[in-house]
């Protein structure tokens, strides 16, 4: 499906994504852990081309929790490995396309080749608009609110909401108007708690490995479709 110029000046400016489900459908294929994530990586690359297409500017994955440190330590590599794999490989993409990239998380725990790689492209993109790319590791969202916090300089009881937006992370980008998650888990596990006070929700029960560019579509009709409401009918 494509859509009319009426209908892409509907689409959300901001899509934020909870990319759920890659273990499971490794396990389902009788494939290793790792096969899951990197069928997880093509699709993020998917959603990326097809994002170009319809001209939405800012785009969110959650790829990495606060809670994902508890996993194996073999886990825990290959998904380290794959980051670095995914970040070298995609970086003449993002600049041919002018894509500008970033991250939140507390990026520290990452090995050191990995950091590096992060704030380079973030660097080497920082002056592109077509598209801006933002990558949560290691993130998790009430740290990120209470670190806000503690940075304000400012007596409590004068302390406003445009204070905390302002301190956090994601303070150059928009709010997310559209969250998608995949794999039937109907929650927001600790993702931009603040920041989706207002978002429109999408559940599905898609693995992430399977959530194509037609269902990707398919989601975002559903959105063209809603009447969104801000504080009531």
């Amino acid at each position: 499906m494509c859509f009319d110029s009426n209908l892409k000046k509907q689409l959300p400016n901001h899509v934020a994504f909870i990319m759920d489900g890659n273990r499971r459908w490794a396990k389902k294929k009788k494939l290793k852990i790792i096969d899951g994530h990197k069928k997880g990586s093509e699709i993020v690359k998917k959603i990326v081309k097809k994002s170009l297409e319809f001209n939405i500017k800012y785009l969110t994955f959650f790829s990495f929790s606060t809670e994902n440190w508890s996993r194996s330590k073999d886990e825990i590599l290959n998904l380290q490995t794959l980051l670095s794999f995914y970040l070298d490989s995609e970086e003449e993409h993002f600049i041919r396309k002018k894509i500008k990239f970033s991250f939140i998380g507390e990026i520290d725990k990452f090995n050191h080749k990995i950091k590096s790689k992060l704030k380079s492209l973030q660097v080497n993109t920082r002056s592109f608009n077509k598209l801006h790319f933002t990558l949560a590791l290691s993130y998790g969202s009430r740290s990120e609110i209470v670190n806000s916090i503690k940075k304000i300089n400012k007596n409590i009881n004068l302390l406003t909401e445009l204070d905390i937006t302002r301190s956090l992370m994601t303070k150059d980008i928009p709010d997310p108007d559209f969250v998608i998650r995949t794999s039937g888990e109907m929650r927001l596990s600790n993702f931009l708690l603040w920041q989706v006070a207002y978002s429109e929700l999408y559940f599905t029960k898609t693995l992430w490995p399977e959530f194509n560019t037609q269902k990707y579509v398919l989601a975002l009709k559903n959105y063209i479709n809603r009447k969104r409401r801000f504080g009531g009918d």
